[in-house]
């Protein structure tokens, strides 16, 4: 019996967790309460009580999270007086290493070499762009990444083509089961896997051949899945095939930051544990140990409206702590001035690393870059950085081609943004200078493309800034293929919308030497210059990210933006069913479970949205959290040193 000095750390319903060994186990962790300590600690005691730690499979979603795992239980375990050869540790991967794994040891069933080709999103791409131009399919009007995205959705929801092609609902569905099967038999062709097959092919393994599904489910008798709400069909099967007649599992997660639905993830499969493993023991984990009494009361008041989770009401021992400052500001300018000023505020006593500032949507990013710059506050874009985005770049490309038919960089960007089919070979004929070699279609392309040039340029010189890139976005056609695409298309255009915006700056501006366009350039570049100078430490600065991405992060301050209705909750094409809307209330409730010490709150009343002003009204998220847990204020102005704007 090794040392179990990690048991004293731990809280009553942690350590009864802990030390239930035998059959299925339901951990319910809220926000901060230890989950991963809890079934880090459960897997060393397993190893303490004697269980071989081969026999211990632990399945995470992150190759950080795996790796933090192994180190605590390796690090833990040599403690042990159970002297297990060194290679005896328990298989803690991601799912994907997992369906590595598993297909290496058992390629033959699948008519594969053990070194199969693994296929990165790029490769999987190429692959459908080659596809549709052999059976001339329009990239413009079906986008070879949506066509990637809709195939691993249904991989994801464990459909195959047949399954697919029997499915009527979609128009587009004919085009699809094509491209998919001559997709698959390149695959096979080449001998290689893209990421879904590597959960989906494993599964079949299990599926197909009895003895093989015994062989691991013997192998890893006890498994352990962390943020199991996260799991979608295909994972949720592969966790149901390797468990053993002894149902010694063991599931952690929480249907309050049940956040990725778009992605597959399917909430009912932790709903449901309980019907699939009859004999469950469920443990809820509510003690908090990250945020104050204050924060912790305003995340239960919010989510508590939702349906779809199981009953839990966090509680801290922490300090009842400040009061969450809910601010109305003017506009998006205001706000950002708000949220930099306070952040500069707090530097005075605190490190920048401690403060994030979340938002629902990307485009937010750029005003708020823009503040912070204004006051030298370093700070780090988790993501992209507004004018490093793929879009942006290809707008700022289409007006400096336009000014400049030489600038080969540019050209070579743009030239088929949205797709025109014009291939590699064509861009090095056109390069250099051997246009005419060309067969007349592909010259033809060529000569509309440098057509649209010119109306760009023509439209630039008589037109303001704002007005000539809202003219860009629909006359190149980007606007068109990205209104109809996925979520990520859909927040393209918000980001393309956000630059028509960041021009209105420009509509007014007068100067002998540069035109407000040429200003915007300008701009722009040593903006991209002035984010590399703040940024070269990466770990020091305020954090920015969307609330999706700060999931599993925590910050002493943080700043929620935009809490206005129709963007948080964010309403897209004014639908939304109800599990819609219990997913952006799990989705604020993950963003306010984030602070430990302070939180704050921001809404502008009126906000420019591709160029024009929109009047908003506060998030009704606001009106959940009772009124004695905050503070409320108003900001009508920017003060920032040199100049004070007072808007009325």
């Amino acid at each position: 019996m090794g040392s179990m000095s990690y048991l004293d750390s731990l809280n009553e319903k942690q350590r009864e967790a802990v030390l239930y060994k035998k059959g299925p186990l339901l951990i319910v962790a809220g926000a901060g309460a230890g989950k991963t300590k809890t079934i880090t600690c459960r897997i060393i005691h397993l190893i303490n009580e004697g269980i071989n730690p081969k026999s211990i499979l632990a399945v995470t979603f992150t190759n950080k999270a795996a790796k933090e795992m192994r180190d605590r239980v390796m690090t833990e375990t040599e403690k042990s007086t159970n002297h297990y050869d060194s290679m005896d540790i328990p298989f803690i991967s991601t799912f994907h290493s997992l369906g590595v794994h598993i297909i290496r040891e058992n390629s033959h069933l699948l008519g594969l070499n053990k070194h199969f080709t693994i296929l990165d999103e790029g490769d999987a791409i190429s692959i459908i762009k080659n596809i549709m131009k052999n059976r001339d399919i329009d990239p413009k009007q079906y986008e070879p990444r949506r066509i990637k995205s809709i195939i691993s959705r249904a991989k994801g929801d464990f459909l195959n083509i047949e399954d697919y092609i029997a499915d009527p609902d979609s128009p587009i569905n004919k085009i699809i089961s094509i491209i998919w099967r001559d997709y698959e038999n390149k695959l096979k062709e080449d001998g290689a896997l893209d990421f879904d097959d590597l959960l989906l092919k494993s599964v079949l393994i299990l599926k197909n051949y009895p003895k093989v599904k015994e062989q691991y489910q013997n192998r890893w008798q006890h498994i352990h899945i962390d943020e199991y709400q996260d799991t979608n069909e295909v994972q949720y099967e592969m966790v149901k095939l390797l468990v053993g007649k002894e149902k010694n599992i063991c599931v952690v997660g929480d249907t309050d930051q049940n956040i990725y639905s778009w992605r597959g993830a399917n909430i009912k499969n932790m709903l449901h544990f309980e019907k699939d493993y009859p004999e469950t023991k469920v443990v809820i984990l509510e003690q908090n140990y990250r945020s104050t009494k204050n924060i912790i009361a305003a995340a239960n008041s919010v989510i508590k409206k939702n349906n779809y989770r199981v009953p839990k009401n966090l509680f801290t021992e922490n300090i009842e702590g400040e009061s969450i400052d809910i601010c109305e500001t003017y506009n998006e300018q205001v706000e950002a001035n708000f949220v930099a000023k306070n952040i500069e505020e707090i530097l005075k006593n605190e490190k920048a690393e401690d403060i994030a500032i979340l938002y629902r949507a990307n485009f937010q990013s750029r005003v708020l870059e823009e503040a912070l710059l204004g006051r030298q506050i370093p700070y780090q874009v988790l993501g992209t950085k507004f004018f490093e985005r793929k879009e942006i770049k290809d707008l700022l490309s289409y007006i400096k081609a336009s000014y400049n038919h030489e600038s080969l960089a540019d050209i070579k960007r743009i030239i088929n943004i949205p797709t025109r089919g014009i291939g590699k070979v064509t861009i090095i004929k056109l390069f250099s200078g051997k246009l005419n070699e060309l067969p007349q279609k592909t010259q033809e392309k060529i000569n509309n493309f440098y057509k649209l040039l010119d109306d760009i340029h023509l439209h630039i010189e008589n037109h303001k800034p704002s007005e000539s890139i809202k003219y860009i976005i629909e006359k190149t056609g980007m606007k068109e293929e990205l209104s109809h695409g996925t979520s990520d298309d859909q927040e393209r255009l918000e980001n393309m919308m956000e630059l028509v915006t960041l021009a209105l700056k420009y509509d007014n501006y007068k100067d002998d030497e540069f035109s407000p366009m040429e200003k915007l350039l300008e701009d722009a570049a040593l903006s991209s210059d002035q984010d590399t100078m703040m940024r070269e430490d990466k770990n020091k600065g305020v954090k920015l990210m969307t609330v999706h991405a700060s999931k599993g992060l925590e910050f002493k301050y943080v700043f929620v933006t935009g809490m206005e209705q129709d963007l948080f909750p964010h309403i897209k094409d004014n639908t939304q069913n109800k599990e819609d809307a219990e997913e952006e209330r799990r989705l604020f409730y993950v963003a306010i479970t984030r602070a430990k010490k302070k939180l704050f709150l921001s809404y502008a009343t009126e906000r420019t949205i591709f160029g024009s002003q929109q009047m908003n009204t506060p998030s009704e998220f606001i009106y959940d959290i009772p009124e004695e847990l905050t503070c409320f204020e108003q900001e009508f102005s920017i003060e920032n040193g040199k100049e004070k704007i007072v808007y009325i």
